[in-house]
């Protein structure tokens, strides 16, 4: 089921759609949780760690996974639980679980073990009293003390310069904060581009989807309405939206893309 919002611009009135939590998935307690599949927060997710992430790899940090040796089955827990984790069948990220993921895969990137990334988890979790501490304002101010105390010697060299004691992942965590608005505890909004930029990810507008931040619309249905008329000003003129606004959709669009 969709629900068509309107933009007036000189030009008329466009439509455009956004979906909507229908019969049977109409459930107040998701809303402004956000959602997502493991798809696109392995894109997402690609784009922080400027390496590539597979939707496989985040379904096994979110469900876990399964595997033989000797004969015998094995198991591998998730990372965390997610908080709706299925819906309809579909495995679904919310939000909360995508900033996760975006943290997951920067340690991940610099050689950190998903072993040493689960002990993180847990202790952090256990400090903060918080399911999902990798997202939370706490592990922005105390991070680097948890993961002094948790990380074994053959990894704290990927965390820590051995001379000089400094905090190796400063930098590139740095990167992925300054794109985060924080509420009193947790990440509330995430500026893919940096907050220099237009697009936007809120779960509490167009079900956490990519948008432009004034008018709420789509960067994918902006990039789609560029590939068709191959004109910045006339999009931007058939939306209501600034030109800047359509660059910067156009821009994201385009990173996510080339991150699949």
């Amino acid at each position: 089921m969709t629900v068509a919002s309107n933009r007036t611009g000189t030009a008329g009135t466009h439509c455009y759609h956004e979906p909507v939590l229908g019969n049977p998935l109409h459930r107040p307690p998701l809303l402004g949780l956000g959602l997502y599949s493991p798809g696109d927060a392995a894109r997402m997710a690609s784009l922080v760690a400027e390496e590539p992430v597979s939707g496989q790899a985040v379904r096994r940090w979110l469900w876990g996974y399964s595997y033989r040796r000797d004969g015998e089955l094995r198991t591998g827990p998730p990372l965390w639980e997610p908080q709706v984790g299925t819906l309809d069948g579909d495995k679904v990220l919310t939000f909360r679980d995508l900033i996760e993921v975006l943290f997951v895969a920067v340690f991940r990137s610099k050689g950190v073990s998903l072993q040493t990334i689960r002990r993180v988890i847990e202790k952090a979790g256990e400090l903060f009293e918080l399911s999902h501490p990798l997202s939370s304002l706490s592990f922005k101010t105390d991070g680097k003390t948890i993961l002094a105390d948790t990380v074994d010697d053959q990894e704290r060299r990927l965390i820590f310069d051995l001379d000089t004691g400094q905090y190796l992942l400063e930098l590139v965590f740095g990167r992925l904060r300054a794109g985060l608005d924080y509420t009193d505890l947790f990440a509330a909004r995430w500026w893919p581009l940096g907050k220099e930029h237009q697009v936007v990810l809120d779960p509490d507008r167009s079900f956490g989807r990519p948008i432009v931040v004034e008018e709420g619309v789509p960067t994918a249905a902006l990039a789609g309405a560029f590939r068709a008329e191959r004109s910045v000003g006339a999009v931007a003129h058939w939306f209501g939206v600034s030109e800047e606004a359509v660059q910067d959709a156009l821009r994201y669009e385009a990173r996510l893309a080339k991150a699949a």
